[in-house]
Parts: C-alpha cells; sequence; structure tokens
C-alpha cells in the first residue's frame, strides 16, 4: 500500500473513532471502530486510493455514521459487579480480536497481553465512588482504550459497573422531632420531612419504612416509597403522656437486606381542657402566735392545674362568704396563694379563725379550700418535744440496717405551759413508724422492717395535739425526726433477659463485639456494683468485659468446626458474701462460602469391560462441601472426556457409547465439582482413570501366509529337525484372549503319517523325519489358530501347501484347498480326509509317516528340544532375508515375539 494511502487510512481512522468517541458512542454501550471504520471509509474510498476518492460519498458516509451510530461502530461492553476481589475474569477481547493486546488504562483492569483476558487490579471498581449521582443501574460506565491485533489498532471498550447492595440507608438527621397537638383527631396524618437516601441504584436502593416502639398510638403510612406520613391512631393526651419517643426504620430491598433508623420523637403540645384543682388533703391547719406582726406569711394555698403556660394561669381570692374578720386582718397574693397577716396582732386569749380559698381558671368553675389558723395567747407559746435518740445515730441522724425487725428508735417527752391540758403526741403521714406511751413518755418505733430498695431516708414528723386550760384546741409546732436505712446485700444482680440469641458470619475480624450483656442490682454501693465473667469452661477465644458486659471473639469463628456457641455469663455484685445470677448467650455462626467441593480423592480409577452398553455404570465418586445451604450445593460436570462418559445428580458415572478397547485401552477425563456459593462460586477438580477390560471378541488374524494358495517347495535333501516355515498371526484381544495356539486338523492316521509338525504355540512347521521318495508331492497342512479366549474361544484357520520336490521352481496351486471335515474346529480334529486334492501318492505318504512316528516318539522331546534351538539360531541368520514364507521384520517386531 502506498505511503499516503496508509496515511489517509489512519486518518480516516482517527477521524471515525472520535466520531465514535464524542458524538456517536452512546451512554449505554461500549464502541469500538475497528471493523465499522474500514467499511465505512472504504465505501467513501472507492477502490481504496487517494486519486480516486468519492468526497461526496465519504461525506456522505460520515454524516450517516452520525445518524447511524450503532452500525458504524460496533458494540463491545463488560458488565462488571463493583467490588471484585483482584485476579477474577471479567472479559476478554480475544473473541473480537486478533493479538496482541494492551491496555492503556490499567487503573481498575489489567489485560493478558496474548489471550486478552481482562482480569481485576487491586484497585476495586467502587460504583458509588465513580458515579455519585447516576440513579440507573446500567448508566454507570467507564471508557477503557486499548490496542489490539499486529498493527495496534486503537478502540474503545466500556466496563458497566452493576451495582451491589454495599451501602446501607442513611438519615440526615439522626433525630426527627414533630409536634402534635393532643386534641388532634385519630386518622389525621402528618408529613415526616426526612427520609433515608441509599447510595445504591435499583432495587438496592429502593427502600421501606416501619416504625417500631410506637405501642400502637402511631402508624406509618408511605406513598410510592417517597412520601411518608405518620398517623395517629389513638387519642392523645398531653397530661398522660407528653412524648413519644420511636425508631424510623429503613430497610433497602437488596440481598442481604441493610437497614438503619433515626429517632422519631413527637412532643404533644397542650390545649387548656383542665381546670384548677385542690388535693383531697389540701385542708391546711395553721398555727400563729398572738403577738404575729402586719405582714407575717400565715400560710400558702397551692392548686394545681395540668395544663401549660398559660393555659395552666390560676386566680387565688376568698370566698364570699368569708367573715368580717379574715376580711380585717388577712390578705391573699392572687398570683401565689401567700396568706399574710394585714396588721400586727394583739391577741391574749386563743382565737380559732377559718378562710375559704378559691382557685380560679380561664372558663372553669372555682375550687375550694378550707385553711383554719390558730392565733395562740402570748402567754402560752412554751409548748415543745423533747427527744432521746435510742438508735445508733450521727449528727442527731439515726442510722438502721434494712431487714430489721421492729426496733426502739427514741424516747419522746411533751414539754410546756402548765395551761395545756389533755396533750398527746402523734406521728403525721403513711410512715412505717409508731409512737407508743409509756409512763408519760413516748417510745418510736420501726411498725414493720424497713426496705433500702424502696426507700433509704425517712423524715418521720411528730406533731403534739394539745387542748389549752380554757378548752380550745391547739396545735403546737411540729418536730421532725431524720432516718437514713442502711443497704444490706440483700439482692442478687438481674439481667435485663435470661437468654440472649444472636447471628454472626464465620470468618469474622479478631476482636469483633458480639453484644453486651447488662444486669442490674438494687442493691447500694459495692452491694449494687455488678462485675461480669463467663464460664469457666468457656472457649479462651470469648471475651466479656468485666465491668462493661460487653462480649468479644479474639479469633474468627469457622462454622464447619461449631455451628453453636453456647456461654453462661455470671453477673455478680460487691456484697458480702457476693451473690449472682446467670444468663445464656446462644451465638449461631452463620455459613460463608470458604470452602470449596472436596473429593475423597484427586485421582479415581475405575474398570469397564468393553462392549458395555451405553449408560452402564463405571463408578462412583463422593465429593462434599461442608458448607450449608447452597454454598454447600454441589453440582458435577465432566470435562475432557471427548462425551464418552457423563455424571449424575448421585455423583455416578456412566458411559454414553459402548467402549473398544482395541481402540483405546483407557480413558482419562477431569470432574469439575462447584458449589452454589455466593458471592462467588468456588470449584475443585479430580482425575479420572477408566480402564477398559478386554473381553474375547476379535479372533485371531493371520498375517503369513497371506494366502491359503501360497506354495512352498522343499527339497527332498532337507534335514529333519529343519523349520521349514512360520505362521505369523495376531489377537487384537490382550491377557488369554490374546494368547494363540496353533494346531494341524487332521485324522489321527494322517497327522502320523506326515513328514511335517506345527509347534502348538509358536506356529513354526518342522520337517520331523527325514523325507523319502514317497513323501514326494503335495502337502496340504490345514491349520487353525485358536485363541485362549474365555468362555469361548475364537478361531481362524488357514492352509500351509508344502511342495516335496527336487526342482528349486517356483511353487503354485491351480486351486485352493478346501475343508471338509467337520464344522467345529474347536471341540476335536475332523475325521475327514484333509482335503480334496488326492495325487497317487497319498497312501503311501500316510503309511510311511505313521511308521516314522512310532520310531521316533521314544526321542521326540530331545529332538523338540533340539529343533527349537536350531530354530532359534536359524532366524538369527535369516533376519537380513526376506521369502515369501517370512513376516516382515516390522511386522514381526510389532505382532510377534519368540520370547
Amino acid at each position: 500500500m502506498p505511503v499516503g494511502h496508509t496515511c489517509w487510512r489512519r486518518g480516516i481512522n482517527e477521524l471515525c473513532l472520535q466520531l465514535c468517541r464524542f458524538t456517536l458512542l452512546p451512554s449505554s454501550s461500549a464502541i469500538t471502530c475497528w471493523q465499522g471504520t474500514w467499511v465505512t471509509c472504504a465505501r467513501a474510498m472507492g477502490h481504496g486510493t487517494p486519486d480516486n476518492m468519492n468526497w461526496t460519498g465519504l461525506l456522505q458516509n460520515l454524516l450517516l455514521m452520525v445518524h447511524l451510530k450503532q452500525i458504524v461502530c460496533g458494540s463491545i461492553q463488560l458488565s462488571i459487579p463493583e467490588e471484585l476481589e483482584p485476579g477474577i475474569l471479567v472479559g476478554s477481547l480475544g473473541e473480537h480480536f486478533p493479538p496482541l493486546y494492551q491496555l492503556l488504562t490499567q487503573e481498575y483492569l489489567r489485560m493478558d497481553s496474548n489471550m486478552g483476558n481482562i482480569y481485576t487490579t487491586g484497585h476495586k471498581l467502587d460504583r458509588e465512588a465513580l458515579c455519585p449521582k447516576e440513579t440507573i443501574p446500567g448508566d454507570c460506565s467507564v471508557v477503557h482504550n486499548a490496542l489490539v491485533g499486529p498493527t495496534e489498532d486503537l478502540i474503545q471498550f466500556l466496563v458497566i459497573i452493576e451495582d451491589i447492595n454495599d451501602n446501607a440507608p442513611l438519615f440526615e438527621m439522626s433525630e426527627i422531632h414533630l409536634r402534635v397537638s393532643e386534641d388532634v383527631t385519630v386518622g389525621t396524618s402528618f408529613f415526616v420531612d426526612d427520609q433515608a437516601r441509599d447510595e445504591d441504584v435499583g432495587i438496592n436502593g429502593e427502600l421501606q419504612y416501619h416504625l417500631e416502639g410506637s405501642d400502637g398510638v402511631f402508624t406509618l403510612k408511605v406513598e410510592n416509597r417517597l412520601v411518608i406520613e405518620l398517623v395517629v391512631e389513638k387519642a392523645l393526651d398531653r397530661e398522660i403522656q407528653e412524648l413519644y419517643h420511636m425508631q424510623l426504620v429503613a430497610t433497602d430491598c437488596g440481598t442481604p437486606p441493610l437497614s438503619s433508623s433515626a429517632a422519631l420523637m413527637v412532643t404533644v403540645t397542650d390545649v387548656d381542657d383542665n381546670c384548677p384543682s385542690f388535693s383531697s388533703d389540701s385542708t391546711l391547719t395553721v398555727t400563729i402566735p398572738g403577738d404575729s406582726l402586719e405582714n407575717t406569711l400565715v400560710t400558702q394555698v397551692t392548686a394545681t392545674d395540668p395544663d401549660l403556660a398559660s393555659n395552666a394561669a390560676i386566680v387565688y381570692s376568698f370566698s364570699p362568704k368569708v367573715s368580717e374578720r379574715v376580711k380585717e386582718i388577712f390578705s391573699l397574693d392572687s398570683h401565689t396563694g401567700h396568706i399574710r397577716l394585714t396588721q400586727n396582732l394583739h391577741s391574749d386569749k386563743p382565737e380559732e379563725v377559718g378562710l375559704i380559698v378559691l382557685a380560679s381558671g380561664p372558663h372553669c368553675p372555682p375550687s375550694g379550700t378550707q385553711v383554719t389558723v390558730f392565733i395562740l395567747p402570748k402567754a402560752n407559746q412554751e409548748l415543745s418535744i423533747k427527744i432521746g435518740l435510742i438508735a445508733e445515730h450521727h449528727n442527731q441522724t439515726m442510722v438502721l440496717p434494712e431487714n430489721q425487725p421492729p426496733t426502739v428508735l427514741a424516747v419522746l417527752e411533751l414539754q410546756g405551759d402548765s395551761g395545756f391540758k389533755g396533750s398527746s403526741l402523734a406521728i403525721e403521714g403513711d410512715v412505717p413508724f409508731s409512737l407508743s406511751p409509756q409512763n408519760g413518755k413516748y417510745l418510736l418505733s420501726t411498725s414493720k422492717p424497713l426496705d433500702y430498695e424502696m426507700k433509704d431516708e425517712y423524715s418521720i414528723s411528730v406533731v403534739a395535739h394539745v387542748r389549752s386550760a380554757d378548752g380550745p384546741l391547739i396545735l403546737p409546732s411540729r418536730q421532725t425526726i431524720r432516718l437514713l436505712v442502711v443497704d444490706v446485700n440483700d439482692n442478687a444482680p438481674h439481667f435485663s433477659q435470661s437468654q440472649y440469641q444472636l447471628e454472626v458470619e464465620e470468618n469474622n475480624i479478631p476482636g469483633m463485639s458480639l453484644l453486651q450483656v447488662s444486669a442490674t442490682d438494687a442493691d447500694g454501693g459495692r452491694n449494687g456494683k455488678v462485675t461480669y465473667r463467663l464460664d469457666d469452661s468457656t472457649s479462651v477465644i470469648f471475651n466479656i468485659h468485666s465491668t462493661a458486659g460487653q462480649l468479644s471473639v479474639r479469633a474468627p469463628l469457622d462454622r464447619e468446626q461449631q455451628s453453636v456457641h453456647k456461654l453462661t455469663v455470671f453477673a455478680q455484685d460487691g456484697g458480702s458474701p457476693p451473690l449472682e445470677s446467670q444468663a445464656t448467650i446462644c451465638i449461631h455462626v452463620l455459613d460463608q462460602n470458604d470452602n470449596a467441593p472436596g473429593f475423597l480423592s484427586t485421582h479415581f480409577i475405575f474398570f469397564i469391560r468393553e462392549n458395555s452398553s451405553p449408560f452402564t455404570q463405571v463408578g462412583e465418586v463422593e465429593v462434599k462441601d461442608p458448607d450449608e445451604g447452597e454454598n454447600g450445593s454441589v453440582s458435577l460436570h465432566v470435562v475432557n472426556s471427548s462425551g464418552l462418559f457423563s455424571i449424575d445428580k448421585s455423583q455416578k458415572i456412566h458411559t454414553t457409547t459402548k467402549l473398544d478397547r482395541e481402540v483405546e485401552d483407557h480413558h482419562e477425563f477431569y470432574l469439575v465439582a462447584r458449589d452454589n456459593g455466593h458471592p462467588v462460586a468456588l470449584a475443585s477438580t479430580a482425575r479420572v482413570t477408566v480402564f477398559v477390560e478386554d473381553i474375547n471378541d476379535n479372533p485371531p488374524k493371520v498375517i503369513l501366509p497371506n494366502s491359503n494358495s501360497s506354495c512352498l517347495t522343499v527339497s527332498p535333501s532337507t534335514l529333519a529337525g529343519t523349520v521349514l516355515t512360520k505362521i505369523y498371526a495376531i489377537d487384537e484381544d490382550s491377557g488369554l484372549n490374546s494368547e494363540i495356539t496353533f494346531a494341524v486338523v487332521a485324522p489321527e492316521s494322517a497327522q502320523n503319517r506326515s513328514p511335517f509338525q506345527i509347534h502348538p504355540r509358536l506356529g513354526t512347521i518342522t520337517l520331523s523325519q527325514q523325507l523319502v521318495p514317497k513323501d514326494v508331492g503335495m502337502h496340504h497342512l490345514f491349520i487353525v489358530v485358536r485363541d485362549s479366549g474365555k468362555p469361548t474361544p475364537l478361531y481362524t484357520t488357514v492352509w500351509v501347501n508344502l511342495l516335496v520336490n527336487e526342482s528349486i521352481s517356483d511353487c503354485y496351486l491351480d486351486k485352493v484347498p478346501t475343508w471338509k471335515g467337520a464344522s467345529d474346529l474347536l471341540l476335536s480334529p475332523s475325521k475327514a480326509p484333509i482335503c480334496d486334492v488326492e495325487t497317487t501318492r497319498s497312501a503311501r505318504v500316510i503309511l510311511f509317516i505313521g511308521l516314522t512316528m512310532i520310531l521316533t516318539s521314544v526321542s521326540l522331546l530331545l529332538v523338540t528340544a533340539c529343533l527349537y534351538l536350531k530354530h532359534r539360531s536359524l532366524q538369527k541368520n535369516k533376519r537380513g532375508c526376506a521369502s515369501e514364507n517370512e513376516i516382515p521384520l516390522r511386522l514381526r517386531d510389532k505382532y510377534y515375539s519368540d520370547e
């Protein structure tokens, strides 16, 4: 090709390549112009020379390329799951282009320069990093450039990165806050303006939502997987529960699904649906001195409204029915409920004043309470309570261990002015204490054993009920006694649950945290301090933090060794003696595809008789995969067997056709066992050798003489014991089926008269006695060549024709002798005549042979040995010669051995 034409071709190629790259390249396929370019350019250039280029045709074709980009540039694309391990075969350019190959961008992929195979590298393909904004699964692709072919043509191909579920949904906010009025109607829904986001695409990025911890008060409604609404299912009451703490869980549709959650907190806002009220025990009795000063705080009344803020505003006022005396000396703060004196008191006698206080709210009827004020005369104010502590005490505070039986704590005595008569002491409130009079005094005791876990401190309020000499009832100041309950270690730690169940994938990272157990102790101080430990028989690979209760595993777990681990964890307090409890942890180890199928042997050897019918069982292999489920499900395949063998689901090998040992005596192939594991299936191989056992299906085959009409001339002067010729025969079977014997078939009398003898093993025909004149003539030996096969030997026959004659001229027969004896030549020699070709000397020859056999029978063994040795010597001398009665050297080496 001229230089100018080459440059023109490269220019057109580059132009087409740029068009494919920037104009024609679709987003969903990879384009190469290696073939389409030259088709277009060839059409444009006419005959392919710059001199006769069709510029109009070229322009038309280039414009056509813009509209028919799929025709111009052939598509080559690879689809690869993201995050593949290094060294995985993902595709090949060898099917499309001739070698050699060179990948120009090798950050994520590498290429075999000879085969064109493309493999992943250590830099994993991360779809979310390479295509962060893509939402369509097939739209994430990376263009790769390569040089292919001996001319190093530049091509491009696309690698489409398939998404896997490797990203869990993610909420932007860890907490979502909603405010709902307490008077909202059941069935009302509220928009949740915070949705999860999943970096994956397709089904891996589709999200489903559900609500946890709502107790049926709220449900979730999701429309088109985009609009999330919270639906009120039960009537709300802020005064019963103001805050609902739930979990909004987002789960993707990948396999396996991944999920995350955000705290959804609903605050119930207040409405004015409650009125102020006084408690049932709000009635007050107050005693003040008779000389109290103006603005002295007498007492405070308190009403409650469960509402909040302005909805809970309370206004206090005196009832219109109070006496003028009340209005004269007392004032009431309408906001705080404080009752104060409006003037200085000067009272020399006891006085009892009753007040009625009202509490009002917006749109509410008033609620009232009674306040009784005792004004003591100035002369009677010396009443007091004397306390003598008996129990252990520190700084006037009594200390008593819990669980003690009723115990005396103190002695109380009422002291005061003689003007008080009929005085008594009493304990205020419902407390586990009692007062018992004793000789004008009172013993303070516990009424039942105290429990530190229920209450660890008491303030015992003792009140004196007295009556003055003039009769009115008055109340002195109360006295308070403080008691601390000392803890005793009477509670064992309590686990939040008695059994823990968890699942852990095998091959975990060493040191991985599994779960955290928690136990509480109602005791205080050291008695309530909990520590954790595992049972002494627990495997050393498990460890628990003594104070945090965090269980971890030090080594990777192997499901194939142990699929379930049962641990016993103890929680012990710090008391003396310590108390403890226990819980059970059951760890289920999940399977990973970390075991390839394993054959019991890497090499299986089987035997089968040849000519067995198709689908005959050859043998059975055994392969196991210790993984479970699909990871342990194994399929077997036969490779490199030329279709002669197959294997079924029960792991049994069968033939697909008849086997012929004579064609091939053994077969070798491989079995591939592959599991169905995820994400990558594992496989292993085993070699199988099948030996084909021989059956007797081939009769012996006579190589020499190669014709029943061949003839050998024997000189009458030939010495007795001379090997005249040899029958060469082969049997394609093996073993006994190929062992050949030779026998002359004729009546015994004829055999005894014959001067010729055949060796039953070697097939050599020897002159057994010296020839005499009557032996001159033609001798036809009908020889049966048998194998030793079982159960029935096979045979073939051959005629050996010997002419005893002085002349050394060539011997020939006019016709082939025929056998007229028995048809079954395997059972016994036939009694029929040897052949139908008779000579006038036949009778004399038979008589002569019989006499000769009688004379030489004594020395037959020695003669046979001598003849054998002589035969071996003659064979060595004749190796350089060939005659019509000898097998060629090559055939003899292949089919026969004297050894």
